[in-house]
């Protein structure tokens, strides 16, 4: 199915449970190196001995997505050890949320979680993953997705949960779109994708009643990552395997010339 061998590396964010530990099982079960993100070093530590339990390579990369300094620590990290990366999954993220907050950094939280520190740690991690090719980079996002309001980025003025979320998911997309733009399909592909509706995460379990297994989310992201049918695809959105078409919003060049200028304005020096 995949035409990658042993020494290949994956990093998972998010994957000390729920979809992103599925999926950093699935690579170590297909005999990866799995570079494990999560937020909370015990969980990592459990993640990482299950992995290596299987006979695979696996180490823990601590961050925490509400911080830029973190985010920017995590990729300098990486880069510094070590010379390849094959495929990157943004996966980590939070669900819809019962209330405003604001993260470290003083921007509303699921912007930044969801959407402005996965941008930052792609384009970190871009300049290893080009010179890897051919690599991929899957971003983990949803079908619920709303358009952004430049005027109120931050939902300072008309804050919902399913607002904040969703307009985090369609931005993750934009990104997809644009990043696919400025790289050729046969270095880097980056392709973003729906996983499967209502899996059985803690970003589910208690709010919504699960409708898919969390088996299908972690098989379809994997082939995603992996399937030698995806060979040279880029710039897609994908409803679980099948390509998709997303928020008229993705589509539009000036809206995602405005939310890069945007992003890179709130990321600032971080970039550099």
């Amino acid at each position: 199915m995949t035409t990658k061998q042993r020494q290949s590396v994956a990093l998972v964010t998010g994957a000390t449970d729920g979809l992103g530990r599925g999926l950093a099982r699935a690579f170590a079960q297909a005999g990866w190196n799995v570079l494990v993100h999560g937020r909370n070093a015990h969980r990592g530590r459990q993640v990482v001995d299950e992995l290596t339990s299987l006979g695979a390579a696996a180490s823990f990369y601590q961050a925490d997505f509400a911080s830029f300094d973190q985010v920017r620590s995590l990729a300098d990290e990486i880069c510094a050890s070590y010379r390849r990366l094959d495929v990157l999954v943004n996966n980590a993220g939070l669900g819809i949320e019962d209330a405003r907050q604001e993260s470290r950094d003083g921007l509303e939280m699921l912007l930044q979680v969801d959407y402005l520190s996965p941008y930052l740690l792609t384009r970190r991690l871009l300049p290893l993953l080009s010179q890897s090719g051919p690599t991929r980079i899957v971003n983990v996002s949803s079908a619920g997705q709303s358009p952004l309001n430049f005027k109120d980025l931050m939902l300072e003025h008309s804050w919902s949960g399913q607002q904040s979320y969703c307009q985090a998911k369609l931005a993750q997309i934009m990104m997809t779109f644009d990043l696919a733009e400025e790289y050729s399909a046969d270095q880097v592909t980056i392709n973003a994708l729906h996983p499967a509706s209502m899996m059985p995460t803690k970003i589910v379990v208690g709010r919504f009643s699960p409708m898919s297994t969390l088996e299908s989310g972690v098989e379809n992201v994997f082939r995603l990552a992996t399937d030698d049918r995806f060979l040279g695809v880029s710039g897609k959105y994908f409803n679980e395997l099948r390509e998709a078409r997303a928020n008229a919003q993705a589509y539009d060049a000036h809206t995602r010339a405005e939310l890069k200028r945007v992003s890179e304005q709130l990321l600032g020096d971080c970039l550099d």
